[in-house]
């Protein structure tokens, strides 16, 4: 049994989100202790619980006693299988997070499957939906997935009540990429999502991306949402080149100016682009463990954060590989490799 310390490097979910996949995936059983042990609220929140008890369900797998807070887990799989699966997380936790922890194992099901997730689809420190639609997504395709993800309502921090369907035909072996240049610009634009909220505060929003960007007519968009998903407010900006799609994101919040939302998702926005990298921070966290399943591939990135080299230390305990960062002038290359 694989012994992970949940405390190590950032000490965040990722650690038990990356373990219940891979476990699921190699038939290795874990055993992790101080779950969360780095965040203020430490152990199971409900999207993790959540977690844990969807991977269960979709492969049979032995667990020790679960509940809101268990600061321990072990957990012992069984085959992956196909099918049709609801889970409920019953707050505003992430839907994208839980769902991120099943995809990779349902590739290697033994029939198609559907997932419908409910709960927050778009919440601060996740993923939004778009995100996985059109950048990890993208890149999955690109390695020979085929994996379709479908928002059917908003979810926003506190309320939730938001819900996503994905469906995923099995794919056993990823094809190995390499990501290593952005390529040309194809399409660039902003959506300003509101629902219960003034559509001054998109309006607002997206004039200052307007003037950070240079951007003007359908590139601006607002997309005014019914008021019963909200009260929610969320800027993406989202950047499709050659090789690769990015979405950046920035959230509303009370006593935030809708000037100041923009001026955030901007900086990062300005980020990337001053560099040569292919992905952004937050994906190239998200990347790595496919490439581990392919068995190798190579990126560039923005930025290697402690989140992405506590991901790699989790991915080396259950598969065969090795993942090195190395700092260059204007980008950061990422290599996995057999080990």
């Amino acid at each position: 049994m694989i012994e992970i310390d949940g405390a190590q490097g950032e000490g965040g979910g990722q650690i038990l989100r990356s373990a219940l996949s891979l476990s699921m995936i190699t038939g290795q059983p874990f055993r992790l202790i101080n779950i969360r042990a780095g965040r203020d609220k430490p152990g199971l929140l409900r999207q993790h619980l959540v977690a844990v008890q969807a991977a269960a369900a979709i492969c049979g797998a032995r667990t020790t006693p679960v509940a809101l807070r268990a600061a321990s887990l072990e957990f012992v799989p069984g085959p992956v299988r196909g099918g049709d699966y609801r889970f409920a997380i019953g707050s505003a936790g992430s839907c994208t997070l839980v769902l991120q922890t099943l995809l990779p194992a349902l590739l290697h099901a033994d029939a198609a499957s559907t997932v419908r997730i409910s709960g927050g689809t778009h919440n601060a420190m996740a993923p939004p939906v778009h995100f996985l639609q059109r950048a990890y997504g993208r890149i999955l395709g690109q390695m020979g997935a085929d994996v379709e993800i479908a928002l059917q309502r908003y979810g926003f921090h506190p309320a939730g009540g938001g819900e996503v369907i994905a469906t995923v035909q099995p794919c056993p072996r990823l094809l190995p990429i390499a990501l290593l240049q952005r390529g040309e610009r194809q399409a660039g634009f902003a959506e300003s999502m509101v629902a219960g909220v003034p559509v001054n505060v998109a309006q607002r929003e997206l004039e200052r991306v307007a003037g950070g960007m240079g951007w003007s007519g359908k590139q601006l968009r607002i997309v005014g949402l019914p008021a019963d998903e909200g009260p929610g407010n969320v800027l993406l900006l989202t950047l499709e080149h050659e090789h690769v799609t990015e979405v950046f994101t920035s959230f509303g919040e009370k006593s935030l100016l809708a000037e100041s939302v923009a001026k955030r998702l901007l900086n990062e926005v300005r980020a990337y682009l001053k560099t040569d990298a292919a992905v952004g921070e937050h994906l190239a966290d998200q990347l790595l463990l496919p490439m581990a399943l392919a068995g190798g591939g190579v990126f560039s990135c923005s930025k290697v954060s402690q989140h992405a080299l506590t991901n790699a230390e989790v991915i080396s305990r259950f598969l065969p590989v090795r993942i090195t960062f190395e700092q260059q002038e204007r980008a950061s290359i990422c290599t996995v490799a057999a080990a």
